[in-house]
């Protein structure tokens, strides 16, 4: 698919950046675009891959004329650049509100006139019945894209979107600062046990991501059918793998966070195609004129259940196990710890 093709990633130096250039490196395509401000992970990339296809921009997309450069010549867009903490965009919502939705639409405006043959938006579940700056932020991206699609035929540049919910492992997850947490001794922080959350691989988000570049049409979102697990069970099942007694400290719900995440809203459901691992979620053509809309779609709208982390297939201990356990830095972290295990020779007592 990606043969000689050129491929940009717009903020290509996180998580799915880097891992999404390992899968496309062995996909022989031409080059491979890594679009991002920050200069010292670029470097560590640079340094990493030392690869020729690789070319790295440095810019911003807030900023179209530097959306304009890197876009000249390229064949396929990974949009993933966007501000993805859930509380700091609560505390700077313009911020959030700059990148993730002004700079969507510089994005896509810069690859429609270039005529771009494919732009994925990555999305998230909480962009789905918003009630943080984040997810506000996302699910307007969304609707941004949707609207661009609409003005588009089969044969202009194609946009559509992902839509996943936690990748495991991933910068700024909760994953990452348990295992620091496990390996400095200190407590475990939980928000609350019983809140529920989907957990996606990254190898899978990519899946998902490709899946969506070889099949999308115009306005497409796709959603994997992930499974979710509660918050207190993840700790649990850390404890266990870590075989650690470190105490569990409950912090409470942070600014903007939700009990559960939705992927599908009852509206949406109702429409979307089951793909089988995957659904589907056409974009909507009808127009404004409101005499074409569907009459006796509401008792179909209410009496539908959505899609969300508490109705999801629920992960319990064991398979959180086996989960983590597929993880690199999950088994980083336990080598690293039995390696700086210290056995006092006088009373065999591990310290």
């Amino acid at each position: 698919m990606f043969k000689d093709k050129c491929l940009l990633i717009t903020g290509g130096t996180g998580s799915f950046g880097n891992e999404v250039l390992k899968r496309i490196l062995k996909m022989d395509a031409g080059e491979i675009r890594i679009f991002s401000r920050d200069e010292k992970k670029q470097d560590e990339m640079r340094k990493k891959f030392n690869n020729n296809k690789i070319k790295f921009y440095i810019g911003d997309v807030r900023d179209e004329k530097s959306i304009v450069r890197v876009m000249k010549g390229v064949d396929y867009v990974f949009h993933a650049a966007a501000l993805k903490q859930v509380p700091s965009c609560e505390f700077f919502p313009m911020e959030a509100f700059k990148t993730n939705v002004l700079g969507t639409e510089n994005v896509l405006d810069c690859a429609i006139a270039e005529k771009v043959k494919k732009v994925i938006c990555l999305s998230t579940d909480k962009a789905v019945y918003p009630i943080n700056s984040m997810g506000i932020s996302k699910a307007m991206m969304e609707k941004i894209m949707l609207s661009k699609s609409r003005m588009l035929t089969s044969k202009s540049t194609i946009l559509c979107a992902t839509r996943y919910g936690n990748l495991i492992c991933s910068r700024g997850s909760v994953l990452p600062t348990l295992i620091r947490q496990i390996l400095n001794h200190k407590p475990l922080t939980v928000t609350q046990p019983d809140m529920t959350r989907y957990f996606m691989t990254l190898d899978e988000a990519i899946e998902l991501v490709l899946f969506a570049f070889k099949h999308a049409t115009q306005g497409d979102i796709f959603v994997q059918k992930s499974p979710a697990a509660r918050i207190g069970d993840l700790v649990i099942a850390l404890k266990e793998v870590f075989q650690c007694n470190n105490p569990v400290q409950e912090i409470g719900i942070r600014h903007g966070e939700k009990m559960y995440e939705t992927l599908l809203t009852n509206q949406e459901l109702l429409y979307a195609e089951d793909l089988g691992l995957y659904y589907k979620i056409p974009v909507d053509t009808r127009s404004l004129n409101y005499m074409t809309y569907n009459i006796g779609v509401e008792e179909s709208i209410n009496n539908n259940s959505e899609y969300n982390s508490h109705n999801a297939k629920r992960l319990n201990i064991s398979e959180l196990k086996e989960l983590l356990l597929k993880q690199d830095e999950v088994r980083k972290a336990i080598e690293y710890m039995r390696a700086n295990t210290i056995i006092n020779s006088s009373d065999g007592k591990q310290i």
